[in-house]
């Protein structure tokens, strides 16, 4: 059964800010935990950026060409150009990824820009107490996004420049010196200094996805608490002006939080690309 509708406006926010989940938590790390409503969207979207991409490879021609695949292929040149850009070596893999992530990115946060109350009403009505509809403000999902990048480069790092010489770059630097002792003392001071900003990539490309959306679903979740407040008072002037002003805040940042959800997006793929250039790169 679904649960009663909430009374507050505090209620409210934390109602819309709980995860459709299999369990209920046992502490700060639960990984038996899994959040079905973002695994369900973040698989929907996914089906729905391979089927369009499927579609208009399918349906291309080199003829006059259609106004979908005109679409496609501006965003292929796009992100094509941002790989070159970034990345001087030969990769098969990154334009792909890079594509990838970018499109699939920008869905989960699109889904932002729906009604706050739209498909958890729907879910509500069919029994279903709980729904977060943007996978980009689980964090589970930033950072298993960004732990996938993280692997690439220690793998990457390794293939291109050996064990070796992926290790050098993490002890060798920045204090160097021809003294082999000093070098070897040198060693656990270098390491220290250069884990820290290594461990911190995946840590920062994750945390700034979660935390610009987070951000973003908060706003509109205030929005909408505010607006329910004013629908409630709609026997008087005051509460239909207040009504009118909250639908015009709440247009006008989503208006501006479509630069926010396209910018994010286009973050996560450059950050990405230009990690992977750095760890194929032996300077």
């Amino acid at each position: 059964m679904a649960a009663e509708e909430p009374s507050s406006a505090n209620e409210y926010i934390l109602h819309h800010l709980t995860f459709l989940s299999n369990k209920e938590p046992k502490g700060i790390v639960d990984f038996s935990v899994i959040h079905l409503d973002t695994v369900f969207f973040s698989s929907v979207l996914a089906l729905l950026f391979g089927g369009a991409f499927y579609f208009a490879a399918r349906t291309a021609n080199a003829g006059v060409p259609g106004k979908f695949q005109n679409f496609v292929e501006l965003l292929v040149e796009f992100v094509d150009t941002q790989v070159k850009d970034s990345f001087h070596g030969t990769n098969k893999l990154l334009a792909p990824l890079a594509l990838t992530i970018f499109c699939w990115v920008f869905l989960f946060n699109a889904m932002d820009i729906l009604p706050v109350d739209l498909l958890p009403a729907l879910a509500h009505g069919a029994g279903v107490e709980h729904l977060k509809v943007v996978p980009s403000t689980d964090l589970n999902t930033t950072f298993a996004m960004s732990l996938t990048v993280f692997v690439l480069i220690i793998y990457y790092s390794i293939k291109v420049k050996g064990l070796g010489g992926f290790l050098a770059e993490l002890t060798m630097q920045p204090f160097t010196t021809k003294n082999p002792v000093v070098k070897i003392l040198l060693i656990p001071v270098n390491l220290l200094l250069e884990i820290v900003p290594f461990l911190a990539r995946p840590i920062s490309l994750s945390l700034r996805l979660y935390g610009n959306l987070f951000a973003g679903e908060m706003i509109f979740l205030l929005l909408a608490a505010l607006t329910l407040h004013g629908a409630s008072q709609l026997s008087s002037a005051g509460g239909w002006a207040l009504l009118v002003a909250q639908f015009a805040l709440a247009f006008l940042w989503a208006v501006f939080h479509l630069l926010v959800i396209t910018l994010q997006a286009f973050i996560f793929m450059v950050l990405t690309i230009v990690y992977l250039s750095m760890a194929q790169e032996h300077h």
